[in-house]
């Protein structure tokens, strides 16, 4: 029962990191996350631990726990296996989506195109989610989509801050055109090098940023 309190006070502390309620430095104290999560202090000490071992926490002589920063070595780092993982992850689509599944794909790409030229790019994030997690479905390895799935939800509030750039929704609902048509045509090695490009160049500036930020 415990392991499973501190299960879910890691996914909601992490939660709090990727969506930029907790920034770097932010100070984790055992009593005020019990007391905000109404747990006891041996779940909130347990989930701290475990962020830490993660590395989303780190433990400082005489502030204790607090929001690790995200530098820009471990941020290039994290967009090198994203990359990897998003590639093999379309490669597999290509191969095994089933002709349904494809049509969904292309209709959710649709779907994201008014959020495009509106420049919304809060709906625009929400048709990004689903198109690619369509495509971990359509992959058939649960381990691999466990594996992407963990890797952007840290990445995620920059990668969101990233799709507020000018432009940025354009150039990325382009590149969801050329992965969609690689898929659909059952391409493997196209959807891989697609899906390889698009991840490059929201990595790129998703590392510009946290290195901004390292430097302030």
């Amino acid at each position: 029962m415990r392991a499973r309190v501190s299960d879910e006070l890691c996914r909601r502390i992490e939660n709090d990191i990727a969506d930029g309620r907790l920034l770097p430095g932010d100070k984790l104290d055992e009593q005020s996350l019990a007391k905000r999560f109404s747990v006891s202090r041996t779940p909130a000490r347990e989930a701290l631990l475990r962020l830490a071992n993660d590395g989303l926490v780190k433990f400082k002589s005489r502030q204790g726990a607090v929001v690790a920063s995200m530098t820009p070595q471990r941020a290039i780092g994290m967009v090198e296996i994203l990359t990897a993982l998003e590639a093999e992850a379309a490669g597999l689509a290509a191969r095994r989506m089933t002709h349904v599944e494809r049509i969904a794909l292309r209709e959710i790409h649709r779907e994201s195109a008014p959020a495009v030229s509106a420049g919304e790019t809060a709906g625009y994030i929400k048709f990004n989610t689903a198109f690619h997690e369509a495509i971990y479905a359509g992959a058939r390895n649960v381990p691999l989509a466990d594996l992407v799935s963990e890797t952007r939800l840290r990445m995620r509030f920059f990668r969101h801050q990233s799709l507020s750039l000018p432009a940025r929704l354009a150039l990325s609902f382009g590149e969801h055109t050329r992965i969609v048509a690689a898929i659909e045509a059952g391409d493997e090695i196209e959807a891989q090098q697609a899906m390889r490009a698009h991840i490059i160049v929201g990595g790129s500036l998703f590392a510009d940023m946290v290195a901004s930020i390292e430097a302030e």
